[in-house]
């Protein structure tokens, strides 16, 4: 078994959980003092480790102890609406039985792994609930966007909810590279997938249905490429949202012609649906 570690400011502790949430192999200390935390992450392979290095810095060191002996459980399924199970299961014995205990609704299997989006963490769980709702008012085919993919659920959701033609992105190659193998874990085909920087992306389509679970920083400034993603009387679902931040990030939507009549508020977290504020209004 191998550990990356990293010491870092206790600023940052935050936005460590985040990126690392779902992970059951991550780790966080905070050094005596509360300046500074030690992050860590688990991993049965030495290559798991430097790719995380390689993405954040920090060291790997190779430990003694058995893998298999400190591996957590897995927690337990994400119950969706109607429709899905989400689980960190991967093994087809577990994905059977969970198939078994939950007859009628789809198993979505997401590994822990880097990218963010295992199904457990507020913002995805939610934006998971708004989509199923979406689906159900859109006829079979709808096109939709997955701004910020990370594991690739959402764009994995809205296939087996019927969508057509899905276009997945993400700045961070190892989470494309996650959910390139999530989508045939969960028979999914054809998604588009691409590495990208929103802030600096223009994009040539739009669709029906745009899912953005992004930081609200990022989402402030990406209104303006956002917007060109999105089809008249179209719906759009944002997360990512601190609650302390939501109303910078719908003023600044407001200003793009954006309304969100669908607020919810889970933990720290904001998650809204809405859409063109003239279809709105109509």
């Amino acid at each position: 078994m191998f550990v990356w570690s990293k010491l870092s400011a206790s600023k940052w502790l935050d936005a460590w959980e985040d990126r690392f949430h779902g992970n059951p192999n991550f780790v966080l200390h905070i050094i005596k003092g509360g300046k500074s935390v030690r992050v860590e992450v688990f991993c049965a392979t030495k290559s798991e480790a430097e790719a995380i290095a390689k993405q954040f810095g920090g060291s790997v060191r190779k430990l003694s102890a058995d893998w298999k002996k400190a591996a957590p459980e897995v927690p337990p399924p994400l119950k969706v609406r109607d429709k899905f199970i989400v689980t960190q299961a991967s093994t087809a014995k577990d994905l059977k039985q969970l198939a078994k205990d939950f007859p009628g609704r789809d198993v979505i299997s997401i590994p822990p792994e880097m990218a963010f989006g295992t199904g457990d963490h507020a913002t995805t769980s939610t934006c998971l609930r708004f989509l199923v709702d979406v689906a159900k008012s859109r006829p079979p085919g709808w096109s939709c966007a997955d701004l910020g993919t990370g594991s690739g659920l959402l764009a994995i959701a809205a296939k087996k909810l019927g969508a057509g033609d899905t276009f997945a992105c993400d700045y961070d190659p190892f989470a494309l590279a996650v959910a390139e193998r999530n989508f045939p874990r969960n028979h999914v085909e054809g998604v588009e997938v691409k590495e990208l920087d929103i802030l600096k992306w223009k994009p040539r389509k739009k669709y029906d249905v745009v899912l953005a679970n992004i930081f609200s920083t990022v989402l402030i400034q990406a209104f303006p490429v956002i917007i060109k993603t999105l089809k008249p009387g179209g719906d759009i679902v944002l997360s990512g949202i601190l609650a302390s931040q939501a109303w910078d990030v719908f003023t600044a939507a407001a200003s793009h012609g954006l309304g969100f009549p669908e607020v919810i508020k889970k933990g720290k977290w904001v998650t809204a649906r809405g859409g063109w504020m003239n279809d709105l209004t109509a």
